[in-house]
């Protein structure tokens, strides 16, 4: 069996959709977690400088894309069949257009700048990407209540933790959305997930 070590701030941010894909297949791993300050003296280590990195077998992996991808295909999350997994990747892809907006809104420094931002993104910018998304749960989920053929796969992982994020900020951006509503409510009810959430790390996103 491969050795795993995942590298990432103490925070769930990119590197927690992984972390649930592994508390869904019941494998361990090694979690690393840098404070910020930490964290300078061990960028070098990383082969861009960056994290979240994975370590199989001490082999190094970054990027939390190609990371939570092949762990879900390890794990027998990512799709039955090519076209599944298409399918998850066009999710994937939504979920991730619709974060690239938020982020600006968490690190402006600016006070009055970041309430701007932020009311723009949670008034205009999330409520097309949340109905584009609403839009495929409906059109792949074959009537179940997970994105794609009525099974859990790591593009339901990585809406649960975007999703948190919002709500944290926003607790009733979802309330026009019903069909995401009820696909975080399936993900919190594994019994596996729920129990990760009940012992994981309380920190910030």
């Amino acid at each position: 069996m491969p050795s795993y070590k995942l590298t990432y701030f103490n925070g769930r941010g990119r590197a927690e959709v992984s972390r649930l894909i592994f508390a869904v297949a019941g494998e361990k791993f090694e979690d690393v977690r840098y404070e910020m300050d930490q964290w300078p003296a061990h960028k070098a280590e990383m082969p861009l400088g960056q994290i979240p990195v994975l370590e199989v077998d001490g082999v190094k992996l970054p990027q939390s894309a190609a990371i939570a991808r092949f762990l879900a295909k390890q794990f027998h999350l990512a799709g039955k069949d090519n076209f599944e997994q298409a399918k998850v990747d066009a999710v994937v892809d939504t979920i991730d257009d619709s974060f690239k907006g938020f982020v600006p809104t968490r690190f402006e420094k600016d006070e009055a700048k970041k309430e701007e931002l932020t009311k723009k993104y949670f008034g205009e910018e999330l409520p097309k990407h949340l109905q584009n998304l609403e839009t495929l749960g409906k059109l792949y989920g074959n009537g179940g209540h997970f994105f794609v053929g009525k099974q859990l796969t790591w593009a339901d992982l990585l809406f649960y933790t975007f999703a948190q994020a919002w709500i944290g900020v926003e607790a009733d951006c979802l309330n026009n959305f019903p069909w995401l509503q009820q696909n975080r409510a399936e993900v919190e009810k594994q019994p596996k997930i729920a129990e990760y959430l009940k012992n994981r790390p309380n920190t910030p996103f």
